[in-house]
């Protein structure tokens, strides 16, 4: 039989084992704090959860590239300021920060949210002498179409992504919807964050012209960063860093990019980001063109049914023309913030030019 002072030595001993365990298995397990199942979700939290992860192709070659920093993503006011007609000058010069951000807006209907990214650079450039062009500031992202079924945070049923003046559509394995008016242009495929406990939908931007698909659809060939959602900005540590977190803005917010829809210096026209030839943009190449970049209120896919603007702004119209969906999507919002401006944006894409992006 043990005496008092063994059992006590073993006692303590099993404890440390115990809390040595823990300890590892904390450490071991992903770093996240997901919202109790009964809970209300945020639309912030909302939108860290569906945030994709996204590879980012990058092109060193050329004098446009700076080295690969042109293709990284950036807040839209990186350099300080809300002047998009200095982006293309200010990129990578001494003061201005290159720390990875993306924008989001989330509207809902009771019976889906929806919520756009939006992935800024502040160049679309090439480093071919003919016949392509380049242009200040380039705005492409993602719609995810996410179905209210009772969960914190639904069922990620679809995805509509821009690449310049192209959407392509998906849907994961397994989804409930299928292809409507347009046909679905491939399967949404997920990956394990190292920063979180979920899996993320992934999707992939070229270089240069950074048109966005889901991945692999676009993939990185060569150098390239792999973004990560989170509520950190970090600045690529070089041009091949496969582990960059990046934070999320929402487009909402009181100062956010729709608040500034109306600051001629950010923008041209309504949807449309402000970029002129300033610098050395078009030099060696075919052009420079001007107030060629869009914000979500202005991505257009000329050839298709929806209006300039309503991937965001009225997405559950375009859902119901690109997808062939169960029934049960309501088609009027219970919180829209777009909604106030509809008119605005119809008018806006009665005159406004061709998408270029």
């Amino acid at each position: 039989m043990l005496d008092r002072s063994s059992k006590a030595r073993r006692s303590r001993v099993a404890r440390a084992l115990t809390a040595a365990a823990a300890t590892a298995a904390l450490a071991a397990a992903p770093l996240a704090a997901p919202t109790p199942a009964s809970a209300v979700v945020s639309r912030a939290d909302l939108a860290l959860r569906w945030a994709p992860i996204h590879y980012q192709d990058v092109d060193a070659t050329g004098a446009h590239s700076l080295g690969g920093q042109s293709d990284y993503i950036a807040k839209v006011d990186f350099d300080g300021d809300l002047n998009g007609r200095n982006n293309w000058d200010r990129a990578g010069q001494a003061g201005t920060s290159l720390a990875a951000h993306a924008y989001y807006s989330v509207v809902e209907t009771s019976s889906h949210w929806y919520i756009t990214y939006l992935f800024f650079h502040p160049r679309d450039w090439t480093d071919h002498p003919f016949f392509e062009t380049e242009h200040e500031n380039d705005g492409e992202g993602v719609l995810f179409a996410i179905e209210r079924d009772g969960s914190t945070y639904g069922v990620l049923r679809a995805a509509v992504t821009v690449a310049h003046s192209d959407f392509y559509s998906y849907t994961p394995a397994g989804s409930t919807w299928t292809g409507g008016t347009e046909s679905v242009d491939g399967t949404l495929q997920f990956q394990s964050s190292p920063h979180d406990a979920f899996t993320h939908p992934v999707t992939a931007q070229e270089a240069q012209g950074h048109g966005l698909k889901a991945y692999p659809q676009y993939a990185i060939n060569g150098d390239g960063l792999v973004y990560y959602p989170s509520t950190v900005a970090e600045t690529p540590s070089n041009g091949n860093d496969r582990d960059v977190r990046y934070r999320l803005v929402d487009m909402f917010a009181a100062d956010g990019l729709w608040a500034q829809r109306s600051n001629g210096s950010l923008f041209a026209s309504l949807g449309t980001f402000a970029g002129d030839t300033s610098g050395d943009c078009g030099s060696g190449t075919w052009s420079c063109s001007t107030n060629s970049a869009n914000a979500p209120w202005g991505w257009d896919d000329g050839n298709d049914v929806p209006a300039r603007g309503e991937l965001a702004s009225n997405p559950a119209k375009l859902s119901a023309e690109y997808f062939t969906i169960p029934a049960g999507l309501a088609r009027t919002y219970t919180y829209n913030p777009y909604a106030g401006a509809a008119a605005a944006l119809v008018e806006a894409a009665r005159t406004a030019p061709p998408t270029i992006d």
